[in-house]
Formats: C-alpha cells, sequence, structure tokens
C-alpha cells in the first residue's frame, strides 16, 4: 500500500514538472512572438529613416460625382413607340417575295441577299424563341430583342416563332404576325425561312442593318 502512494506521488511530481515546462515554453513562445511584432513595426522606419508628418495644408472639397440618372422615361417612350410601330394589321402581301417560303427584302436589297441568307453565308449572332408568349408579349420581345441586337452590333440573327402545331385549328398565327413585325421595323433588310437544321419553318433568319 505505501509503494502504490509513492508511485502516485512520484506521478504528480513529474505532471506537475511537465505542466512547468509547457508554461515556460509557452512564454518564449509568447516572448518571441513579441519580439516578431515589434521588429515588424519598426521595419518601414528602419527602411526609410525618422519621417515627419506633412504639414496641415488648406483642403479643396471637391463633391461627390453624381450618377447619371437612367432614362426611365425615355425607355418608357422607345417601347410605346416600339408598341405602336408593329401593327397586327400591317399589310405585307406586297412586300414578301413570291416564292414557296415568303422572303422578305426590303428596297434596294437584291436577291442576292436573301440567297445567301438561305445558304447560311451570315453566321447567327443572337436568337429568341416566341414559343409560348401571347401576342403582345411576343411583340415587346421580338421589338426589344432587335434594338439590344442593333446596339450589340449584330447583323444576323433567328427568330424562332413555331410552327402553329399547338395553335387552334393548327394555324402558324404567331408566325404571320411576326413577319409583319418585321417588315415594320426599319433595322431589318431581309428575312428568310430558317434552314431545316437551324428550325425551318418555325423560325427566320433576319438580317439587320449595320449600327
Amino acid at each position: 500500500m505505501k509503494s502504490k502512494s509513492l508511485q502516485d506521488l512520484d506521478a504528480m511530481r513529474k505532471k506537475l514538472a511537465d505542466n512547468a515546462k509547457a508554461q515556460e515554453l509557452a512564454e518564449q513562445a509568447r516572448i518571441a512572438a513579441e519580439k516578431r511584432a515589434e521588429a515588424e513595426r519598426n521595419l518601414f522606419t528602419r527602411a526609410v529613416g525618422k519621417v515627419a508628418p506633412i504639414a496641415n495644408q488648406e483642403r479643396v472639397w471637391s463633391p461627390p460625382q453624381r450618377l447619371t440618372p437612367r432614362p426611365l422615361q425615355q425607355d418608357l417612350d422607345d417601347e410605346a413607340v416600339m408598341h405602336e410601330s408593329m401593327s397586327d394589321e400591317f399589310d405585307i402581301s406586297t412586300l414578301l417575295d413570291a416564292d414557296d417560303q415568303l422572303s422578305f427584302r426590303r428596297s434596294g436589297i437584291g436577291t442576292d441577299v436573301t440567297r445567301k441568307l438561305r445558304k447560311g453565308e451570315w453566321s447567327i449572332q443572337g436568337q429568341i424563341d416566341l414559343h409560348g408568349l401571347r401576342s403582345d408579349a411576343a411583340r415587346n420581345a421580338m421589338g426589344q430583342f432587335i434594338r439590344d441586337a442593333k446596339r450589340m452590333g449584330w447583323r444576323c440573327v433567328r427568330v424562332v416563332h413555331g410552327k402553329g402545331l399547338g395553335s387552334p385549328g393548327k394555324e402558324p398565327v404567331l408566325k404571320s404576325k411576326v413577319q409583319r413585325w418585321l417588315v415594320q421595323k426599319n433595322e431589318v433588310l431581309a428575312f428568310v425561312q430558317a434552314k431545316p437544321s437551324d428550325g425551318g419553318g418555325g423560325a427566320l433568319v433576319v438580317l439587320l442593318g449595320p449600327s
């Protein structure tokens, strides 16, 4: 029993010694960290020497630059003009080329332009899909798309209107409206029905004038 008590006492002394050693190491680490921090604080002074604060000079107040307000009214006006300028009642029968695909080319645009459009000689730079949109929503979306395309400098785009298979009587109502709208946009120089690989009878490839 006495032997066990001595063993416990030795173990306690060893634990206390270990704790003291750990505290000593921690203190040494703290002192070393403080010295490093002090050296870093003095690094700039040692590098450039003593410095003096700049004398207070008269300050010139510069008002903050005001942000240019967004031309919201102009956007609304543009949207109103866009809506009014694309009528569903516009007669385009005399403006379409009398071929099986009813292509369009504005006055002064040669037949070679529509031929190149059909052959895909212009790369399509962007497209809009009007599937599932009601007439007013499709008209506004297409008008906005044409304006955005002009701002981007795009020349050739695709307008997907669908083949009308889901419409009452399976009549391609949106297709004929899209053709009317495009003819009324001065930015549009010509359009043709897309190649089968690009949508066929459910899409038009549109050539826009240069920005």
